[in-house]
């Protein structure tokens, strides 16, 4: 089907700066990776998000695909994961071999909260995994780390979709033992497409990462000026608490990097665009008993995306409508991941998520990504109300 409005648009569009930015790097880039522009983009990530030890990676699952390494799992450990996530938050701990237990989200918030992590932990919980979904920062995630902390657990926040969200000043990412970051093609800023970030509080991790992620390369004992590297640099395995791990190939290109120091001058006007636009969204709709939506006005949210709650279980007539009679695309989002073939093939597909399953059931995520038109904007909206109109 032709939609006027499709889900998946083109979510950017550069300026001429960030646009020179790219060809500057492409003809100045010694080498296309590993370089300066690297060292640039980590720098200035920290100083945003305030983190001392930060690392460019090809991909945010790369850098769950790190963190799951850095648990050291062992036999018999598990990790909490809410089932209401993409699928990239779970898997890669299972491929390091600690076994999933689902966590319900909250009814209200729409995430995990200290209540549902309590309720699924068992004395074999070794990590914890929390996402900021949707673009909103879990409210207790302070408390959250101060539970983790208490009781010896790695606390992982996938921060891939709430990129600049911040309670009391403190970004989220930064509340963990590790925070993971995303610029995909459909995040707030994309890094010519894939890219991530990963951070980590202590330097026994940032000490070993670079290793893990590039091959295993690390300094010669001596000197050896004929040696060309990368392709002839020393490499061995990496080292934490006795226990060797196997090296990656997870880098990000030059050029990405480059962009991405560049685009970070921007995301806080790019959130705070979406949000505005959101809010306005959700106000023009308040007549409406039939929609529910999570109403943030300030920087806990960046809305990544705008989901709405349908109530009288009329989810699948609503999106009907918005598209054949408006050609609007509307979408569901997440699939509970204990439903996928991937996680029942493996025998992990029983969860007692109640909320997660009855959102999923019930929920709309409307195409919103911020080079959407104002006209567009505005049709979205005026053809909201009309089909509300015809189903209250």
């Amino acid at each position: 089907m032709d939609f006027k409005i499709p889900f998946s648009g083109r979510a950017h569009s550069y300026t001429q700066e960030e646009k020179e930015v790219v060809l500057e790097a492409l003809e100045n880039a010694i080498p296309l990776t590993q370089g300066k522009y690297q060292e640039e983009f980590q720098k200035k990530f920290g100083t945003y998000i305030g983190s001392e030890y930060c690392f460019a990676l090809n991909n945010a699952t790369a850098a769950l695909e790190i963190s799951a390494q850095l648990c050291q799992f062992q036999e018999g450990d598990e990790f909490l994961c809410p089932s209401h996530t993409f699928t990239a938050s779970a898997y890669p701990f299972i491929k390091k071999g600690a076994k999933p237990i689902w966590v319900d989200i909250d009814k209200d918030t729409r995430v995990v909260s200290l209540d549902t992590i309590k309720k699924a932990i068992t004395p074999n919980t070794k990590a914890i995994v929390v996402v900021h979904l949707y673009g909103f920062i879990i409210p207790d995630i302070k408390e959250i780390a101060e539970f983790c902390k208490a009781n010896n657990l790695l606390l992982i926040e996938d921060v891939a979709q709430a990129m600049g969200t911040e309670i009391d000043g403190k970004k989220a990412g930064t509340f963990g033992d590790f925070g993971v970051f995303s610029f995909h093609s459909h995040k707030n800023i994309t890094t010519l497409g894939e890219g991530g970030m990963l951070i980590v509080k202590e330097k026994k991790y940032a000490n070993i990462i670079p290793m893990l992620r590039h091959n295993g390369h690390c300094a010669w004992e001596i000197e050896r000026p004929n040696y060309w590297t990368p392709a002839m640099g020393n490499v061995d395995l990496p080292l934490l608490n006795d226990e060797y791990l196997m090296p990656n190939n997870y880098c990000l290109g030059e050029v990405e990097c480059a962009l991405g120091a560049k685009l970070l001058e921007r995301l806080d006007e790019i959130n705070a665009q979406k949000r505005k636009r959101a809010l306005q969204f959700i106000e023009a709709l308040a007549f409406s008993h039939l929609l529910t939506f999570h109403k943030v006005e300030d920087k806990r949210h960046n809305y990544h995306l705008l989901v709405a709650y349908v109530h009288n279980n009329k989810r699948d007539e609503f999106m009907q409508k918005m598209s054949k009679e408006k050609k609007i695309q509307c979408v569901v989002q997440y699939y509970p991941l204990n439903r996928y073939d991937l996680y029942k093939k493996l025998g992990y597909g029983k969860a007692e998520c109640p909320n997660a399953d009855d959102l999923f059931d019930n929920m709309v995520s409307f195409p919103f990504h911020h080079m959407m038109s104002e006209e567009d904007f505005l049709y979205m909206l005026q053809s909201t109300k009309e089909v509300i109109e015809e189903l209250q």
